[in-house]
């Protein structure tokens, strides 16, 4: 099975439920620090894709790339094409919620934008874009199992890392919305037309409105409590509760 940007390898195939960080490199890191021969089944574009277990529990960990057009792209393909039935995104945030800190952990209810992306779906109307219930009780109660404390509220998925509105994300705020970055909404909104599951795990990396930001060292603690919470997730909606 091939599409135009996923290619498998031979015999390589997805699991039900697939962790999609941005970056690639850090696919890799999921890969290889916490799944059980994790094998390599895509490399198109070093977009890098792996399938192994947790748990003994199949899993895959796929690479999103950067914004909604990316994560559009392979998050369709995955849900149309090769059997995916659930989504979990996990990636960084930045925190304009009141009383967020560095290193908390996000669950996103759902995702405002400001993208277009909705658009195609010709609806007369504003379709909100929500993730799947059973993944985000199921992560909330994953996360209480961990003990891992987490945050749910709304999103907010930009289309602008540099805005040239520099109040825009006061407003954001005013509305109640807890985090900002750049693919959840349409990873959600794929979810919906597909009849699929989706969740954005976020954590708060950096704090735009104080300036404050994690370490690198930081951020790998911090990301390897979001990376087990996914996990955990992906082990009880493939059966065990």
């Amino acid at each position: 099975m091939q599409t135009p940007h996923i290619s498998l390898v031979q015999n390589g195939t997805f699991a039900k439920t697939v962790l999609m960080p941005g970056d690639p490199k850090r696919a890799h890191w999921i890969a290889q620090q916490f799944l059980e021969d994790a094998k390599l089944i895509n490399d198109v574009r070093g977009i890098q894709g792996y399938t192994g277990t947790y748990r003994h529990h199949p899993v895959s960990v796929m690479a999103s790339g950067m914004g909604m057009p990316s994560i559009g792209i392979y998050s369709y393909e995955l849900y149309h094409f090769f059997g995916v039935e659930s989504i979990i995104r996990v990636g960084s945030a930045g925190g304009i919620g009141n009383g967020l800190a560095l290193r908390d952990v996000v669950l996103g209810i759902g995702a405002n934008t400001n993208s277009a992306y909705a658009s195609q779906f010709d609806v007369r109307g504003t379709i909100s874009a929500t993730c799947s219930f059973e993944l985000l009780q199921t992560a909330y109660k994953a996360a209480h199992r961990l003990e891992i404390p987490v945050k749910v509220g709304n999103l907010l998925s930009s289309d602008t890392f540099y805005d040239a509105d520099a109040n825009s994300l006061h407003q954001w705020a005013k509305m109640g919305t807890l985090a900002v970055e750049m693919e959840a909404a349409a990873l959600y909104y794929n979810a919906m037309e597909a009849g699929k599951q989706a969740l954005a795990i976020c954590t708060v990396s950096d704090l735009p409105f104080t300036g404050e930001g994690c370490s690198a060292a930081e951020r790998q603690e911090t990301f390897s409590d979001m990376i087990r919470l996914a996990l955990e997730t992906a082990v009880m909606i493939d059966g065990e509760k």
